[in-house]
């Protein structure tokens, strides 16, 4: 049955394969989106969205406009958002404007304003757990701080425990997990899915908070330097530079194909057992950085390797990988596009993208306000 469905940030990176996707199973789709530059270099509505969806250029931060694209929603999903860890912590009333108050505008519009929506979907990180979990061969499940900077001065890169000083073992991270907020990034995250959840319960809209891995897959800008690893990385080899890699390269994410992202999303728009909950949304696997960067130059023929700095970047966790254990269980999701598929697929669409390597240049910017 066809639904009226509302993608904020929907001209993006994931939010335009959750749109083609709903325009495909015959929902009708509006997009609200305000072309954010950096994402969007030359300020235009990408080539690839969809013709068949409804496109509104706006900005979370204008409540009016905000107010007047809910009336005519029955399903939410909100995916505006500003992304980057490190460019949080010196554009800090940028990130807050948009990720939080923009959500903040969203809440107070649906509770004051007459509508028809019947479940709100946001977008989270896993970035709110800060460091992963972990195990202690003696003491048990151990729920670190980060790193001192004192420690990884010595190279000492692993964890240890509090208690015995035993090295850690990193283990899956469920939802259950403290989140640990270490960047402004990740505050304004956990603000959007606790506020949603909040208003949802309080005013009866059913509401789900995905907080997803790392994602990377086609349309992820290769020119913006802070997006993903994997088209940092892919941007610097296409270049022929060497992947820059912070400590060993033995540091482990989740990475999950954008397709898998996608059904995360129809899963919880389509079932009630969704409601009022919070998801991981990874493949429960964990891959090194330094193997990111050795699959990707295999992959593209490269005889280039990884530059391993043994510097780090004041902030980084060392490990942390998805427990998937209840989204699975609850929705019945599985993903399906293994990690070297999902490189392929993204290196067969960045052949005909033009890679510009601006990664040093926002390098330069974070160690002059000693952020690595």
């Amino acid at each position: 049955m066809s639904k009226r469905v509302l993608v904020t940030g929907g001209a993006g990176f994931i939010g335009s394969f959750i749109v083609d996707k709903l325009v495909e199973q015959g929902n009708d789709v509006t997009i609200f989106d305000n072309i954010e530059p950096q994402v969007h270099p030359n300020g235009k509505i990408p080539t690839y969205l969809n013709k068949k969806a409804n496109f509104i250029k706006g900005d979370m931060k204008d409540y009016n406009a905000v107010k007047e694209m809910i009336k005519d929603a029955e399903i939410i999903l909100h995916k505006a958002a500003m992304v980057g860890v490190g460019q949080s912590m010196y554009q800090i009333k940028r990130y807050v404007e948009a990720n939080t108050l923009g959500t903040a505008n969203l809440l107070n519009a649906l509770i004051s304003t007459e509508h028809n929506v019947k479940k709100l979907i946001v977008a989270s990180s896993m970035s709110t757990y800060g460091e992963g979990s972990y195990k202690c061969g003696n003491c048990g499940s151990v729920e670190p701080q980060l790193r001192p900077e004192e420690q990884m001065a010595k190279q000492d890169w692993e964890l240890h425990c509090p208690k015995c000083g035993k090295t850690l073992k990193p283990m899956a991270t469920k939802e259950s997990k403290k989140q640990e907020v270490n960047s402004i990034y990740a505050i304004t995250k956990k603000d959007q899915e606790d506020m949603v959840l909040n208003i949802g319960r309080s005013y009866g809209i059913p509401s789900v908070a995905l907080r997803y891995f790392n994602v990377y897959g086609p349309r992820q800008s290769l020119s913006n330097p802070y997006t993903g690893v994997v088209a940092i990385f892919m941007s610097r080899l296409k270049n022929n530079n060497k992947p820059i890699v912070y400590e060993d390269g033995n540091q482990t994410r989740d990475f999950i194909s954008i397709h898998d992202i996608v059904e995360s999303n129809l899963l919880a728009m389509n079932q009630k057992a969704a409601d009022y909950e919070v998801f991981n949304v990874g493949t429960g696997k964990a891959i090194s950085i330094k193997q990111i960067a050795e699959t990707l130059a295999k992959l593209l023929d490269m005889d280039i390797k990884p530059e391993i700095t043994n510097k780090f970047r004041r902030g980084d966790v060392r490990h942390c990988f998805s427990d998937i254990s209840k989204i699975k269980s609850k929705l019945g999701f599985e993903p399906k596009v293994s990690f070297e598929q999902g490189l392929k697929e993204l290196i067969e669409w960045s052949a005909n993208v033009k890679a510009e390597d601006k990664f040093e240049q926002a390098a330069d910017e974070l160690k002059k306000r000693k952020l690595i």
